[in-house]
């Protein structure tokens, strides 16, 4: 299947099915969803449809409305990992994660925590194992980001030190991504 991006409704679609079907344990955003599809075209081996799909879903798939429901997300779910991969493997540097921005006391902010916590699910559905220490390095500014709980920003927080973490994350993503592709 070729990597045809989506396009800004077909985004809306996938935010408005994580929303509709999705609970505590499930992936709850396309900011999220594109961490763990990161993650799973990054892995050491393919993760089968058959083992990601349901983790979107906190391990068992929900009660659709209608197939044509099911199968236009899951369309576009495949769409977008194609999309990823494909750049990753082509244009890495082009690879951009789809974090959320928010505005903290008068300044732009940008949020990864979310893209984090979907890019660690992702690699515990690939099942990495350990890694070497250059890219355990790596991963650590990865899962670093995902361990902090900035659902409510503190007053006090070092904007610059935030951002200057954030932005070691998509460099971090494209490392690991090159480090399993030539381990494949």
């Amino acid at each position: 299947m070729h990597a045809h991006p989506l396009a800004p409704a077909d985004f809306e679609f996938i935010d408005a099915t994580l929303l509709k079907y999705g609970d505590d344990h499930s992936v709850l955003n396309m900011a999220e969803l594109d961490g763990y599809f990161t993650a799973l075209v990054s892995s050491p081996a393919q993760v089968d449809v058959a083992e990601w799909f349901p983790a979107i879903w906190g391990g068992q798939n929900p009660e659709w409305d209608s197939m044509d429901e099911a199968q236009g997300f899951l369309e576009l779910c495949v769409r977008h990992m194609n999309t990823l991969a494909a750049q990753l493997a082509t244009a890495s540097q082009a690879f951009n994660a789809r974090f959320d921005d928010t505005e903290h006391q008068g300044q732009a902010l940008t949020l990864a925590e979310e893209w984090c916590f979907g890019y660690v699910r992702g690699v515990a559905i690939g099942n990495w194992p350990e890694l070497p220490a250059e890219q355990a390095a790596q991963l650590e500014k990865i899962t670093w980001c995902a361990e902090q709980d900035n659902f409510e920003l503190p007053a006090d927080l070092d904007v610059n030190a935030h951002q200057q973490r954030v932005s070691e994350i998509e460099p971090a993503a494209r490392a690991l991504h090159d480090y399993w592709l030539s381990q494949r």
